[in-house]
């Protein structure tokens, strides 16, 4: 990852909700990028805060005591230990979070919803050269 990165071209390489792509990793922590829709799961990290900035739209993040309602470039640090939902009517978000931190968390409940992939997240595929021209 010696190139700069594009966050809107990048978030335009993929259409999954809540399948965070890794645009790039500094020290021990991954920069995420996902699209977000719909409700996640409820879900706790144990042992790692959880940074949200959002990019464009909307995201809800759900507490047990309260919900905390972020626009475009708004940021929110979910501490360690406090179980949270994310939920959007749409919009894309960027995370900071330790490398192979799990998007549902160490402990979640309920099942996870088929749109939610529970995942260490996914790198970010290079955009494809554009194509030459035969003669």
């Amino acid at each position: 990852m010696d190139q700069p990165i594009n966050l809107t071209e990048a978030l335009a390489s993929f259409d999954e909700v809540y399948s965070p792509r890794i645009v790039t990793r500094m020290n021990d922590y991954d920069v995420r990028i996902a699209h977000v829709r719909g409700e996640h799961v409820w879900h706790v990290h144990e042992d790692t805060d959880e940074f949200f900035l959002v990019l464009d739209g909307q995201l809800d993040i759900a507490l047990r005591e309260r919900t905390v309602s972020l626009g475009p470039g708004d940021v929110f640090v979910v501490p360690k230990g406090v179980e949270h939902r994310p939920s959007s009517s749409g919009g894309s978000i960027l995370m900071f979070e330790p490398s192979g931190t799990v998007t549902t968390g160490d402990r979640h409940e309920g099942e996870i919803p088929a749109h939610v992939h529970s995942t260490a997240g996914q790198e970010l595929r290079p955009p494809e050269p554009p194509a030459t021209p035969t003669a």
